[in-house]
């Protein structure tokens, strides 16, 4: 059997003066990053959920979040010799505390968590993306899970406003 569902995505973008090099800085300042190998270790021998969000509170950064992975597209697209083509970043965030409030809910959740912060520098300005992660959940007409998104929204976006003054 297979299903579809639609979905609606509500991207928000904040356009700052600032330079990408900048603008990654304070998002690196909001972010925890700790030793991913160290902490996956330390949450699969946690035993019970107060452990891991004990675990989750001393790695995450001011934001509550932590940064999963970083990707530099625009340095795989510049080795086309393409110089017209935006410096693009692509930081996935999150906090595994916050995303098991949403999958014990909606266990499709766990396909947009963590989340995806996309930084490029455009002759406007340096702009900072964000898919909210509410509108990837409301498909799915779960209250409860809606609430957790939203304040990631909220934990997000007010990241972003930072980054972007």
């Amino acid at each position: 059997m297979m299903t579809t569902k639609h979905l609606s995505i509500e991207r928000v973008c904040y356009v700052s003066r600032k330079s990408l090099r900048e603008v990654l800085e304070i998002l690196d300042a909001g972010v925890g990053h700790p030793n991913m190998n160290e902490l996956w270790q330390k949450l699969f021998n946690a035993s019970t959920v107060s452990e891991v969000d004990e675990i989750m509170l001393s790695a995450v950064g001011s934001s509550g979040l932590i940064e999963f992975l970083r990707f530099d597209h625009g340095g795989i697209v510049h080795k086309g010799g393409s110089k017209s083509a935006p410096v693009n970043v692509r930081l996935v965030v999150g906090n595994p505390s916050i995303m098991r409030r949403m999958v014990e809910h909606v266990p499709d959740a766990g396909s947009y968590a963590p989340v995806t912060i996309l930084i490029d520098e455009r002759p406007d300005g340096t702009h900072i993306s964000y898919d909210r992660m509410a509108s990837f959940l409301q498909t799915y007409s779960n209250e409860e899970a809606l609430k957790v998104a939203r304040d990631l929204d909220a934990k997000v976006e007010k990241l972003l406003a930072t980054a972007a003054k």
